[in-house]
C-alpha cells in the first residue's frame, strides 16, 4: 500500500493536515484520565488498575515504534497510517465490548494492546515523509504534526466527558462512548490516509536542499553508533521530567498550597492541567520551529539546562507563588513536548533521511522507559514522604532533586553528541539506487 506519488503542481502544505489527521487522533490517550473515575466506579477498580490501559498503550507505543519502524520505512506512510487507523479504532471497539460485558482485560487488551500498537506507527507513520517534503524546516514540519499528538487531549478529554454526561458514566454509558471513538477516529484518520502523498523528486522544494544531502546512515548502523544512544538518553531524561508533572499535575499543585491561605480547588486544579495540555501542544510546534534558527543541539541546551532551572525555582520558591509555579510547570510542559517535535528533526541532522523514520522508532523506547520512570519517581516518593508523616511541598522535594540531577545528565549527553563517523555512511550509489527504486514502486 504504498502512497501515490504527488502529481506536478501538488502543494507539500497539504501534507501536513495528513499527519495531524492522525495524530490529533492517538492525540486522545492523553485524556484517558476522563474515563479513570467511571471506570472505577462501574467496575469496582483502584487506581492503579484503571491506569493500566494507559500504562500498557505508551509501552506499546514505543515497542511498536521501535519495531514496526523499519516496515513503516520500507511500505511509506499510507500503510502506515492505515495499520494505526485499524489497531486504533479496533481498540476501542474491543474496549466498548469489554464495558459492555464487563470485563476489564478486555479493555486493558483494546486500549491497551491493540490501540497501543496503532499509537506507534501512527506515532511515527509521518516522519520520513514530512522532513523528505521541508528538508528547509525539518523542525517546523515534524513540529506541526506532532503538534496534534500533545493537543489532541485538549478536544477528546471534553468530547469524553460530554459523552459520559449525556450516555451515563455506568458500563453500558462507557461502552457506548468508546464505540462513538472507535468509529469517529477512524472516519478522521482516514483523511490522512487518503490525503497523504510521497515528493516525486529527491528535491521537492525549488532551490531547496536535497533530501539526500548530508550523511545516510541506516537504522541497523545507527543503533551501533554512540549518537544514537546519546539521543536516547537526551530524550528519555527531558521526556522523564515533564512526564513527572504530568501525570501527577493535578494532586502536586493542590498539595503544594493546602497548607496556605489560598489553596487550590478541584476546578482551579482541573484548569491547571488544561494549561499543562496547551504548553505541551504549544512547545511542540514552537520549540522545534526555533531549533531550524539555532540549531538541534542548542536547543536542547535550553530543554534541558533551563528545564533544571525551572525544577530548582520549583522546589525553592514554588510554594510561596502560585505564579511562579504554574509558570516553571508551562516551561517544562513546553520543554517536554518540544523535545518530542525536536528529535525527528535532530536524528535527521546525524543520520540523513534514508531510514530516518525506523530510527525515530527505535528511538521511543526511550519514552517507553521515561513513561514508567517518571511517574514512579513522583508517586513513590510522594508515597513514601506521607507515610513518614510529611505533607504539602515536601512530598515532592526529593523527587524535584531527582529530575534536576537527570536533566544534567541529558544536558552531558547532548554535549557529547557528534557528527556521525563516516564509517558508517550508506555508501551514496547504494542508497541512491534504494531511493529510485521506492519511487519506482510508489509510482
Amino acid at each position: 500500500m504504498s502512497p501515490p506519488v504527488a502529481p506536478p503542481g501538488w502543494s507539500r502544505w497539504l501534507v501536513p493536515p495528513a499527519a495531524l489527521s492522525v495524530h490529533l487522533s492517538i492525540g486522545q490517550a492523553y485524556a484517558w484520565s476522563v474515563f479513570k473515575p467511571p471506570l472505577e466506579s462501574a467496575l469496582g477498580l483502584s487506581g492503579t488498575q484503571s491506569a493500566l490501559p494507559f500504562q500498557l498503550g505508551i509501552v506499546m507505543l514505543g515497542l511498536s515504534a521501535a519495531f514496526g519502524g523499519t516496515l513503516v520505512e520500507r511500505n511509506g506512510p499510507r500503510w502506515a497510517m492505515t495499520v494505526a487507523l485499524l489497531c486504533f479504532s479496533s481498540g476501542f471497539l474491543l474496549s466498548a465490548l469489554g464495558a459492555s460485558l464487563e470485563q476489564y482485560w478486555m479493555i486493558v487488551l483494546g486500549y491497551g494492546f491493540v490501540g497501543g500498537i496503532g499509537l506507534g506507527i501512527g506515532y511515527i507513520s509521518p516522519v520520513s515523509t514530512l522532513i523528505k517534503w521541508f528538508p528547509d524546516r525539518p523542525g517546523m514540519a515534524t513540529g506541526i504534526a506532532i503538534m496534534g499528538f500533545g493537543g489532541g487531549a485538549l478536544i477528546a478529554s471534553p468530547w469524553s466527558a460530554q459523552m459520559l454526561e449525556s450516555f451515563g458514566s455506568d458500563s453500558s454509558g462507557i461502552a457506548l462512548a468508546f464505540l462513538v471513538h472507535g468509529l469517529s477516529y477512524a472516519v478522521f484518520m482516514l483523511l490522512g490516509v487518503l490525503l497523504v502523498r510521497v515528493p516525486r523528486t529527491e528535491k521537492p522544494v525549488e532551490s531547496g536542499p536535497s533530501v539526500l544531502a548530508g550523511p545516510q546512515v541506516s537504522a541497523q548502523q545507527a543503533i551501533r553508533t554512540p549518537q544514537f544512544w546519546l539521543l536516547w538518553i537526551v530524550l528519555c531524561m527531558n521526556v522523564t521530567a515533564g512526564i513527572g508533572i504530568l501525570e501527577k499535575a493535578a494532586p502536586m499543585i493542590t498539595d503544594f498550597f493546602a497548607d496556605t491561605s489560598t489553596p487550590v480547588s478541584v476546578t482551579a486544579a482541573a484548569g491547571f492541567v488544561a494549561l499543562l495540555s496547551a504548553a505541551n501542544m504549544a512547545g511542540r510546534i514552537g520549540w522545534s520551529s526555533t531549533s531550524d534558527l539555532i540549531g538541534r543541539k542548542n536547543i536542547y541546551r535550553v530543554y534541558l539546562g533551563v528545564g533544571a532551572l525551572m525544577y530548582g525555582l520549583i522546589a525553592l520558591f514554588g510554594d510561596s507563588s502560585k505564579p511562579l509555579f504554574v509558570l516553571c510547570a508551562l516551561v517544562i510542559l513546553s520543554f517536554y513536548g518540544g523535545g518530542f517535535a525536536t528529535v525527528p528533526a535532530y536524528l535527521k541532522d546525524l543520520f540523513g533521511t534514508y531510514q530516518v523514520g525506523a530510527i525515530h522508532g527505535r528511538l521511543l523506547t526511550a519514552w517507553s522507559t521515561a513513561g514508567v520512570l517518571g511517574p514512579l519517581i513522583v508517586n513513590w516518593i510522594a508515597d513514601r514522604q506521607e507515610e513518614a508523616g510529611r505533607h504539602g511541598a515536601s512530598l515532592y522535594g526529593l523527587s524535584f532533586v531527582i529530575m534536576i540531577g537527570l536533566l544534567v545528565v541529558g544536558f552531558v549527553a547532548n554535549e557529547l553528541v557528534r557528527p556521525v563517523d563516516p564509517r558508517h555512511h550508506v555508501p551514496a550509489p547504494k542508497e541512491a539506487a534504494h531511493v529510485e527504486r521506492q519511487q519506482s514502486e510508489s509510482a
